[in-house]
């Protein structure tokens, strides 16, 4: 039983690793903004284009961000859930 939730806890944090360097990107207005995060939902770097931000009003920027942001978060969830379906199906596979 140990052995079993030992190495279950092993392959989480396997993915864990796997996931912190696993990148996603979210963009928004054909790529004026950008949002690059970690598929553990790490946002890591946010890029404004220089022209777009000069003619831009405040909600338009706020409300473009948010829509990166969740882009990003989407390809995050779905990586997280493909990566959870694996390890699920791997060890009732090895321990039917």
């Amino acid at each position: 039983m140990f052995d079993k939730l030992f190495e279950a806890r092993q392959k989480a944090e396997e993915i864990k690793k796997r996931m912190d360097q696993t990148i996603v990107t979210g963009e928004a207005e054909g790529g004026v903004i950008k949002v690059t995060a970690t598929a553990n939902k790490e946002v890591t770097n946010v890029f404004i284009d220089q022209v777009f931000l000069s003619k831009a009003d405040k909600e338009e920027i706020e409300e473009l961000l948010a829509v990166a942001i969740n882009h990003a978060m989407r390809q995050a969830d779905s990586i997280s859930q493909a990566e959870a379906q694996a390890i699920t199906r791997d060890l009732l596979d090895k321990y039917r």
